[in-house]
C-alpha cells in the first residue's frame, strides 16, 4: 500500500491512525498542501478531486476518501475493529464520525478558507472567528453524543475516535477554546495514552518522511 499524506491533514491523519490500531504498513508520499501539490498534474491522475489521503493498493486500485479508506482496512482486518458489529453500535459510531468528518472539517478545510479570503476578503481575524464558530458548534453536538467511555462509544477504539482526535488536534493549532467539552477531554486523554495514536501524531510525520 502507498498513502498519499499530508502531515497536517486531519483527513490523512484518520487514516494513519487506523492503519498504525491495525498494525498495518504502508508506504507514505508526502503531498505538500501548502505549495499546491496536490493539484498539480501528477497528484490528480491519482485523485481527481485533488483531495487527500488517497490510498493506493498493490493490485492498481486507489482508494480516497477518508471515512471510506478506514472501512476498507476494517474489511481486510477485522481486529481491532474500528465499527462494531452490532448495528446499533455502529449507527451510533458513524454518527459521531460523521458528525466531525462531514459537519465540522469541511467548514475548516483549506479550500473553504482559500475561497473567503479570495472571494469576501475575509481578514485572519474573521478567519479565526469562522473557525472557532464551526469548531465549536460542531463539538457541542459530539460532547452530547459521547457515551461512557473511556473512549468516544464505550470501552473500545472506534472510527468516531480516529475522527475525534485529529479534529482536536486542528482546534488547538487554530486556538480553538476546548475547556467546556469535558467529555471530550477524558476521550482525548484515553486516546492519547494508545501507542497508535501517538505514532500517527503530525509531530512524528516530518515533511518529506518516507517510512
Amino acid at each position: 500500500m502507498l498513502l498519499y499524506d499530508y502531515h497536517r491533514s486531519t483527513a490523512a491523519y484518520r487514516v494513519r491512525i487506523a492503519l498504525e490500531l491495525k498494525g498495518i504498513a504502508a508506504q507514505r508520499k508526502e503531498v505538500d498542501l501548502l505549495h499546491g501539490e496536490h493539484v498539480r498534474a501528477d497528484f490528480l491522475r491519482v485523485n481527481h478531486q485533488g483531495l487527500l489521503p488517497a490510498l493506493a493498493l498493490d493490485d492498481g486500485a486507489v482508494l480516497t476518501q477518508s471515512l471510506a479508506i478506514v472501512e476498507y482496512l476494517d474489511a481486510i482486518r477485522p481486529e481491532p475493529r474500528l465499527v462494531p458489529e452490532d448495528p446499533v453500535v455502529a449507527a451510533q459510531v458513524r454518527s459521531v464520525a460523521l458528525m466531525i468528518a462531514c459537519d465540522i472539517h469541511p467548514l475548516g478545510a483549506p479550500r473553504v478558507v482559500a475561497h473567503l479570503k479570495e472571494r469576501f476578503h475575509a481578514t485572519e481575524d474573521e478567519i479565526g472567528a469562522w473557525r472557532r464558530k464551526w469548531q465549536l458548534g460542531g463539538l457541542e453536538a459530539v460532547e452530547e453524543a459521547i457515551r461512557p467511555g473511556p473512549y468516544c462509544c464505550g470501552q473500545d477504539v472506534t472510527l468516531a475516535d480516529v475522527c475525534l482526535m485529529p479534529q482536536l488536534y486542528s482546534a488547538r493549532r487554530f486556538e480553538v477554546p476546548l475547556d467546556g467539552f469535558p467529555r471530550i477531554l477524558a476521550v482525548e486523554k484515553a486516546c492519547e495514552e494508545h501507542p497508535a495514536f501517538h505514532a500517527a501524531h503530525p509531530a512524528r510525520r516530518s515533511s518529506r518522511e518516507q517510512e
